[in-house]
Formats: C-alpha cells, structure tokens, sequence
C-alpha cells in the first residue's frame, strides 16, 4: 500500500500543457474549443440518425456508431480538462484523476483501432461475398465484433492504468502534456521503468499492428474483387463504400504509430503534444464528417430529419 502514499498521490501533478497565454496560443486555444464542439455536436447527431433512421439499421453503421460513441468519449476524457487547466491557470490533476484519464484513454484508443480494423473484414465481406453477407455478418457476430473490441480496448487500458500509478513517483511532478499520457507521465518514476517500457510497446505492437494487419489483409482481397468486376458502375460503388474508412483508417493510424511505435531516442515532447491533439480532438471531428459527407445514405436520413424538424415547426 505504500505506493499509494508518495508524495504525487497525495498533490497529484502538474500538467504543463501545451498553450502559453500568448496572442496567437488563445487564437489556437479556441480553434481547438470549436474542434472540440463540431466533434461534440457532428457524433451525438451521427448517433442519433444510425439510432432513428431505419435505413441505417445495417452492420456498417452500428459498427459508425460505436466509432462515434468512442469518439464522443475519447473527446469528453481530455478536451474539457485541458480547458479548465488553460482557463483557470491551475494546471493540476490529482492522482486519481491522472490514473482515471489515464485508463479511458488507452481504453478508447484500443477499442477504436481494434474497431477500425474489424471494420475492415465488414467492408471484405459485402464486397467479396455480397450473397451471404446476411448470414456472415449477422447480428451476433456484429455484437461479438463490437464487444471483443471495447473488451480487449479496455483490458488494454486496465493494465496500463494499473502500472503507471503502481510506479513510485517522488521527484518533480510536472508533466509534459496537456493530459495524462503514460510515455510523459513514466519520465517522472524515480524508479527503472525499463520493463514497464517493453510492456507498453507490447501492447501498442499488438494493439495497432494486429487491426492494421486485418485491414491490409482485408483492403487486398477487396482490391482484387473489385478488379474483377466488369462493371464500371459496380467498382465505382465499391471503392466509394471503402473510401471514408479508408480515410478515417489513415488518419488514426498514422498519428497513433508516429506516436508509440517510434524508438524512444527519436520522440520529443513537443511533437508528441501536437500528433497527440490531432488524434484525440481533430480525429474525433473528422471521423463524423468523413462519414456523414461521403455517404448517401447517412445524408439521406440528415434531410429526412431536418425536413420533419420543417414540418413540425410549422405546426
């Protein structure tokens, strides 16, 4: 029980953050609160219309509305916490609370890069095997791809969480971040993390390389499909399912391996506190979009919804 008894988990930290109170800081400042907001505001409405919208009752968007409920949670763990400490100019986090931020965060992180890559097998099936995508992709195995991946993400996130605030902390109490991050937060430990460190890029191998492998894998069988179509309109529709993964694919992917697959020697805080914004706020905004402006039936249900809005304010 000791562990428990050093001197951060009695003050906490000290998140150094990553604006000053400079001019152009609060002009990025609020451009990342309106990120913040557009990310808000574009998954509860993604949510909503997979939720009331009949048509969006199929595997692809309830596997879109996981994503948006991750997205929505990954959003609400960090973004207020950060503007708080900006606004207030306290900067603090108790133990709990870092250990908290912490868990939730590689919990969402894994289950949004498992989910990613399971989407993957989602789009190989209605592309390579349309006939019996019913049966392949029914119900149940939604729900069991759905389920393994928040359980393995938040399995994931446990661990993590348990030994980073297992680590006896007794010397300075600043970290080098706007949120708790176990990489930043290991660089405080008086004690050799040099075990914790192999475990940690266990994790994240696993974690980012097994779905990116499932998503290569699947995107190669899909690609072959799709050059054997004779229809020009059929590879056309094809490739346009696949697209707005594909996209969201990139974007996670090459922030969170810039992140945690580089070798220690080349990462520097600074650059890490930037890729970190891009994947914890600006992806969450993006994904949304990406999926709601490329898809014709997501924007189908939008002007469904707002033409009952019409009708009913008329009323």
């Amino acid at each position: 029980m000791g562990i428990w008894l050093n001197r951060s988990s009695i003050d906490g930290f000290i998140l150094l953050g990553i604006f000053s109170h400079s001019q152009t800081d609060l002009v990025l400042f609020s451009v990342i609160m309106v990120i913040f907001t557009v990310a808000l505001c574009g998954n509860v409405l993604l949510l909503f219309l997979i939720y009331i919208d009949p048509r969006l009752h199929k595997p692809m968007y309830f596997f879109l509305s996981q994503l948006s409920l991750m997205d929505l949670m990954l959003v609400c763990n960090i973004t207020p916490k950060m503007a708080v400490n900006f606004l207030s100019g306290r900067n603090s986090i108790s133990f709990v609370g870092c250990g908290i931020q912490i868990g939730f965060f590689v919990s969402l992180v894994g289950s949004e890069g498992l989910l990613l890559g399971l989407m993957s097998y989602d789009r190989y099936v209605a592309i390579s095997h349309p006939l019996h995508y019913p049966v392949l992709m029914s119900q149940r195995v939604c729900f069991q791809i759905a389920g393994s991946s928040w359980a393995f993400g938040i399995l994931d996130g446990i661990i993590q969480m348990v030994a980073a605030m297992s680590l006896p902390y007794c010397g300075s109490r600043n970290v080098d971040h706007f949120f708790c991050e176990v990489p930043a937060l290991l660089k405080l430990a008086c004690t050799d993390t040099s075990l914790f460190d192999t475990l940690l890029f266990a994790c994240c191998v696993f974690m980012l390389l097994l779905p990116f492998s499932i998503i290569v894998a699947s995107y190669a069988h899909i690609l072959r499909a799709v050059l054997h179509m004779h229809s020009a309109q059929a590879r056309k529709k094809a490739l346009a399912t696949c697209s707005s993964h594909l996209t969201a694919v990139s974007l996670f992917y090459g922030a969170a391996m810039f992140i945690y697959l580089r070798p220690r020697r080349y990462r520097a805080p600074g650059h890490d506190k930037v890729v970190s914004i891009f994947y914890t706020v600006l992806t969450p905004m993006l994904n949304p979009l990406i999926y709601s402006l490329r898809n014709q039936e997501v924007v189908g249900a939008l002007r469904k919804g707002m033409g009952h809005c019409r009708i009913g304010s008329q009323h």
